[in-house]
């Protein structure tokens, strides 16, 4: 994971997006990205889409997608100093606690 974060970073840094790198435009960025993979599914019924990734292009669609909101989220975890696997493992912590087991 850090890895990967260090290659967005360095990737930004080398087009000079720095600049427009803040919270506020990654948090958009992001926002946009998960909308557009919501979009690939808007319309599909439950069966539908619990098959989207037997036809090539629309998986290939979703994991550039994923791939896209992916990327913003590490970027935004950058750029705020945020841990995304702990903050992961710590909001799995809470909501064991807040939702026992049935």
């Amino acid at each position: 994971m850090v890895g990967l974060q260090r290659r967005l970073v360095e990737f930004a840094e080398a087009r000079d997006w720095g600049p427009y790198h803040t919270p506020k435009n990654l948090a958009v960025a992001l926002s946009v990205e998960a909308a557009e993979l919501v979009e690939i599914f808007q319309w599909l019924t439950p069966e539908q889409s619990a098959v989207v990734m037997e036809d090539e292009g629309t998986a290939h669609r979703v994991r550039d997608e994923v791939a896209d909101v992916l990327a913003y989220l590490l970027q935004f975890c950058a750029v705020v100093g945020v841990d995304p696997l702990a903050a992961l493992s710590d909001k799995i912590d809470r909501n064991e606690h807040r939702f026992p087991r049935s």
